[in-house]
């Protein structure tokens, strides 16, 4: 037989890794395997074109995570012990609209009405309003965003009885287009609050959706948006500092081919070179719904045919990675290039931002791209030598073309990049081929390469951010708990479980599952 551990990992993903930090900070004998020859998953830092210039391959800004108390709290002393550093801006998030006229969502709240004031007094008085709310309602968020979620049922009946419960129902089932079109009165400022929520891969109409409106206000302006000094990738060189440092193991290229099931409990996995390791306790896996029965047996089959069923995310990403002689310079002055978040926009208009969000809708390519993208050297000079840039550009863009498949990518990526630029340059002065080193470019086809077992559909998160697959529903009601219905000691992480894609941190939630199913007091162990 192969070797033994208490819990095997499959995927170094951000989520594997925080869950395999947590237990083996309470003694368990942790072993964790990636298919590739780097951990993070999403969350990656990388030389990918020139050496010295280092690319965020996936995630880059670090927005649901900051409320987590594994930062709050430091529970696993990424921060005072393994060395995770995060560079917080004032200047969260902004926007760029024609005529190079900003929109800056400054940290501090009154600085951020100022600004909308410039638009609409009663819009930034509005703002103020709203934002305070998703502020006070920050404790309760956290309480349910970084721990397992109640069942459904429960949940909703919980949050019925009150008026702020009633106001976040009424907002879980309703679009972030509903709830901003109503309070604000200025296009711009709609088309910023707007921008910003669909970050999570979903359109601004879409039924079911408004929950996000809530929690970035209170997300921004309480605890902020950052960035790890060096890269996002920070974010996993501190937590497998973290997992070593409490002897846990990390294994790199190993492929996982099965997970074997014995009794009806999860028992080890199988590598792609057939060599078999057990484990006493639990297997933790990251695997897609609906690569569940690919790799385990024994699911019933009610369940598999459920998580078959889960959806992806309307549109995905196409990001584009330039090394720069020198940072980027924008049209709008220095202080455009404090932000963290930061988008562009050729019009003013909100109907010119919904009919590009429904080309996507519609599995077309917008003639006008949805821009996206800094140069991370403005606020982190050591992600490149020394008065050089790095500029990543990202643009939402469906995975599969209508008509064509997601295949056609592959025939189009440079082309679709060179427009990208092109769009860009009326912003951006020195985004010009004088200027640019090298670039790599990466189309929704190529996110789904990059991690075939999470990146189902070229979704980073994961399912689609849909009512019915949230909270206790995320993905499945099967699967919602991150365990799996017929093969105890299973339990599952990744972007497509609560709370949700993006860099949250979540794998905590899924070792509080863990925890509790084997009688270790969560609160003790991690103290």
């Amino acid at each position: 037989m192969g070797a033994k551990y208490d819990v095997i990992v499959m995927g170094a993903g951000h989520n594997g890794l925080t869950a395999a930090a947590y237990l083996a900070k309470a003694g368990k004998k942790f072993l964790v395997l990636e298919r590739l020859a780097w951990p993070g998953g999403g969350v990656v830092t990388r030389e990918i074109n020139t050496p010295g210039y280092r690319h965020d391959l996936h995630s880059s800004c670090h927005i649901m995570i900051q409320g987590n108390p594994m930062l709050t709290e430091d529970e696993l002393g990424l921060i005072g012990r393994h060395g995770l550093v995060y560079n917080y801006s004032d200047v969260p998030y902004a926007s760029i609209f024609p005529g190079n006229e900003t929109l800056i969502t400054y940290k501090d709240l009154d600085r951020a009405c100022q600004e909308i004031a410039r638009f609409s007094e009663k819009d930034a008085e509005t703002y103020r309003g709203f934002a305070q709310r998703s502020m006070q309602m920050m404790p309760m968020f956290v309480s349910g965003l970084y721990a397992p979620p109640l069942p459904f049922g429960p949940f909703m009946a919980m949050l019925d009885p009150s008026d702020e419960g009633r106001e976040i129902l009424d907002a879980m089932n309703r679009s972030s287009l509903d709830i901003i079109d109503d309070l604000f009165e200025d296009d711009r400022v709609k088309i910023h609050l707007l921008k910003l929520v669909t970050e999570n891969l979903q359109l601004p109409d879409e039924l079911g959706t408004g929950m996000g409106i809530y929690l970035m206000p209170g997300i921004i302006h309480t605890y902020g948006v950052s960035q790890p000094l060096g890269g996002s990738g920070g974010l996993t060189d501190a937590l497998v500092r973290c997992l070593e440092a409490h002897g846990g193991e990390l294994r790199l290229e190993a492929e996982i081919a099965r997970i074997t099931v014995s009794g009806g409990k999860a028992s080890g996995v199988v590598l792609t070179t057939g060599e078999a390791l057990q484990a006493r306790d639990a297997v933790i896996g990251s695997m897609h719904p609906h690569l569940l029965g690919k790799f385990v047996d024994g699911v019933p089959e009610p369940v598999l045919k459920r998580a078959k069923r889960v959806n992806s995310s309307t549109q995905s990403l196409f990001v584009s990675h330039y090394d720069l002689k020198e940072r980027t310079a924008y049209h709008a002055g220095e202080e455009i290039t404090r932000s963290t978040m930061l988008e562009y926009f050729p019009y003013d208009r909100l109907s010119d931002l919904l009919d590009d969000f429904d080309h996507l809708r519609r599995k077309r390519i917008p003639p006008r791209r949805l821009l996206g993208g800094g140069d991370e050297t403005h606020g982190d000079p050591s992600r490149a030598p020394a008065g050089a840039g790095i500029f990543h550009s990202i643009t939402m863009a469906p995975y599969a073309i209508a008509g064509k498949g997601a295949a056609h990518w592959d025939e189009i990526k440079e082309e679709y990049a060179a427009e990208t630029l092109r769009q860009h340059q009326p912003f951006i002065s020195n985004l010009t081929s004088d200027n640019i080193i090298a670039a790599t470019h990466w189309s929704p086809l190529d996110m789904e390469r990059s991690s075939p077992n999470s990146f189902v559909n070229g979704d980073m998160h994961g399912c689609a951010p849909f009512l019915y697959q949230t909270v206790g529903h995320r993905p499945t009601p099967d699967l919602g708990q991150y365990t799996v219905p017929g093969v105890d000691g299973l339990y599952l992480v990744g972007p497509f479980m609560h709370p949700g894609g993006g860099v949250f941190g979540a794998g905590r939630a899924t070792a509080i599952k863990m925890f509790d199913d084997m009688g270790i007091d969560f609160d003790k162990a991690i103290r």
